[in-house]
């Protein structure tokens, strides 16, 4: 008997999971959502407990950052960088702490577009990848936006996780964020917009979907970087799934339980693949 796309999910062994900002922090006041954090480290550490490699691209730094100095929403880029250079280090402080009580070691990876552009940087960040899955450690990813500037910027952690799961040879990518999927039209618009299960093919005219639709104010990436995201990771042979990030453990129903949540875009590598390509094209 032939398995679903669905049922093949649960052999997939290199997992990329990306939550972004406004699935972090709480609405009404932008402060780092500890419980939902916490259930996230346990689902991951639940997915290393089953021998999986999980590579997890992280928001909410410069959200962290905000909260510690007094709450006030930056205004311009340095106070962005200066709010993500504090936040950084209390987001990871977070990470550190809850992963320790379930005995697993995070690491943290710091990424800009020349990391990637750059032969040199590229294949160091690949070793670095590949020897902290080895020793069994949980890679933390974010753009380091405390020395990015509009030229060198990936604009998103959609893509940035993408471009993570092409570099590693992920053969799961899971992007949580504040929508259930991908749909026909924008659903808080458009009462009779239809929802898409699985995508085999990004064409044309699913590409353009994503242009007219945007995710919360709080994070970067709309539907248009979501869909960029997927071409990135299904083109470099990587399944990619969108799900909804209100109960982390959707991440578990998608992985182990093969549960049809969110919208599942099948892999399909092409040929003589060249992430640089990709990354030329993201301004």
């Amino acid at each position: 008997m032939t398995r679903s796309a669905r049922e093949l999910l649960k052999d997939k062994k290199r997992i990329v999971i990306k939550i972004g900002s406004s699935s972090l922090t709480h609405e009404a006041t932008g402060d780092l959502n500890l419980h939902k954090i916490e259930h996230l480290v346990r689902v991951i550490a639940d997915l290393k407990g089953l021998g999986k490699e999980v590579v997890l691209v992280s928001s909410g730094a410069i959200a962290a950052g905000r909260q510690a100095l007094g709450g006030k929403k930056a205004q311009t880029v340095s106070e962005k960088q200066a709010h993500a250079a504090v936040g950084q280090a209390r987001l990871m402080m977070v990470y550190q702490r809850m992963f320790s009580e379930y005995n697993q070691i995070p690491a943290q990876i710091l990424m800009t577009k020349n990391t990637i552009i750059n032969d040199i940087s590229r294949e160091n960040a690949v070793n670095t990848f590949d020897e902290l899955l080895k020793m069994g450690t949980v890679p933390i990813v974010n753009e380091n936006d405390t020395v990015s500037t509009y030229e060198i910027k990936f604009g998103d952690n959609d893509r940035l996780s993408a471009i993570v799961a092409a570099l590693i040879n992920a053969d799961l990518l899971i992007l949580l964020s504040d929508i259930d999927g991908l749909y026909s039209d924008d659903p808080k618009k458009n009462p009779d917009a239809v929802f898409i299960e699985q995508v085999d093919e990004l064409t044309d005219e699913l590409m353009g979907m994503g242009k007219s639709t945007t995710g919360s104010d709080v994070g970067t990436g709309g539907m248009a970087a979501k869909l960029y995201a997927a071409k990135i990771a299904t083109h470099s042979g990587c399944d990619m799934v969108i799900a909804n990030a209100e109960k982390v453990e959707v991440v578990w129903d998608i992985a182990v339980e093969a549960k049809t949540k969110g919208t599942l875009f099948t892999a399909h590598k092409t040929e003589n693949f060249d992430l640089l390509d990709y990354i030329e094209s993201i301004h």
